[in-house]
Order: C-alpha cells, then structure tokens, then sequence
C-alpha cells in the first residue's frame, strides 16, 4: 500500500502507459511526496520528491505519476539516450507533446533538473517507432551528427518505395536498424527489396544491428560519418 501522495513514477509508470517494460526483476519507481517517509520494501526503488496533486492520476485504480510528470522523472533518474527514448514513445502516443515538455522545463528555470528536461526535449522525436532506434538516434546525435529525419518515406516518380528509420534526405544517406523482429525471414527479405529499390535512386543505406550498436558503434560511425562526409563534398562541388 502506497503512502498519501504517491504514485507509481519513471520507467514503471511509463511502462503502465505502454511504453518500454520492467522486468520481472526490477524494481518498480516510486515517487513519493517530501516528507512522507516510506521504505525501504523489497522489490520498490522509492524516490522523494516535490509533488503536486496534479502530477498524479488513477490508472485502472493504480495511482500513477502523468505523462508529463513521468517525462520529467525519467530525465532525472535515467541517462539521456534512456531517457529519450521513452519520452519518444510517451509522445508517439500523444500522451505529451515536445512542446509541453519544454514549457514545462522554462516553468521550472533556476531549479534543480530544468537543464536535464530542456535537453531531452530538445533530442526527443514523436516519430521514433522503436525504444532502440530512439537510442540509436540520440547516440548519433550526441555524437556529433546532424540531426536525422524519423520515419522518413523514400518515393519513386511519387510512389512509395520504402520507409526509413533514420535519414538525412538532402545528403540521400539513410540507416537502418535491423532489430530481432528482422529474425523473421520473410519480413527480412521485403526489407531489403525495398531497399534496394531506393540504391537504384542513388541512396546510401548502411545498417545496423543489435550486434553492431553494442560491440561496434564506434566502426558503424565512422562509416556513417565517411558516407555523410562523402555526399556532402559531392554537393559542394
């Protein structure tokens, strides 16, 4: 039994909002109001907090931290890249607009975490349709790459020919992340024909998988940076 005030909060409560999971043996977030004191209980992770009683509401019973409460604790608790790609999947519901979301960060100027929710609006995007392409993206971002177009739609003469996760369209270079649903063959094999109809256009897609972005982002950047470095001296030419 939750103390007055509290409420699921962070990932757990972003998860009860369909976004992201916690595993069986993680802990669930809970924020709790200053000056109650609740815990330590096996199997919660309390934290303590200023809260407002418009920052909680009853999910199914449950009290719940809201959606733009629950963006502004995972941009405190969690790095950025994790804390993005959740507010992403927030915002892709249109549970929270990017807009709020920095108004709520200038609301809240001079106070402790304004900085850390301003920077994950700024590198947030609605149009991110995975919790690993929302990492991808913002590890490309952090790195010094221009700022990738989501989800963008690759045409023939006006007709669609495939949709890519990340791409830079003036450049024609775009990436690809093969995820674990690409372990369906099928699925794999109408990807990549569709893909290939877009190198006939003249693109550059390079691909990245689960693999490659934990053992390998360094090699997988430097080739993107080669293509984006390639294109661009092209153009200016």
């Amino acid at each position: 039994m939750l103390p007055s005030g509290a409420a699921i909060a962070g990932r757990s409560a972003a998860a009860l909002y369909g976004v992201g999971s916690v595993g069986v043996a993680e802990p669930l977030d809970v924020l709790v109001p200053v000056g109650q004191r609740f815990g330590p209980v096996a199997g919660l992770s309390v934290r303590t907090a200023e809260v407002a009683e418009a920052d909680v509401r009853l999910k199914t019973g449950i009290p719940v931290t809201t959606p733009l409460r629950t963006c502004w604790d995972l941009a405190q608790w969690l790095p950025v890249e994790e804390a993005v790609a959740r507010v992403d999947g927030l915002a892709g519901q249109r549970l929270v607009q990017i807009d709020e979301l920095r108004g709520s960060a200038h609301d809240r100027l001079g106070l402790r975490g304004c900085k850390r929710m301003l920077r994950v609006a700024e590198l947030a995007d609605p149009g991110a349709e995975s919790v690993q392409g929302s990492r991808l993206r913002v590890r490309l971002v952090l790195a010094g790459l221009p700022r990738p177009v989501t989800r963008f739609v690759g045409e023939r003469d006006g007709r669609f020919v495939a949709r890519l996760d990340l791409a830079w369209p003036d450049l024609r270079v775009a990436v690809g992340y093969d995820g674990l649903w690409h372990d369906d063959p099928e699925q794999f094999h109408r990807d990549r024909r569709r893909l290939n109809r877009l190198l006939g256009e003249d693109w550059i897609v390079l691909h990245v998988t689960a693999k490659r972005f934990g053992e390998d982002f360094d090699g997988f950047l430097a080739e993107l940076h080669h293509a984006l470095r390639t294109r661009t001296r092209t153009r200016t030419r």
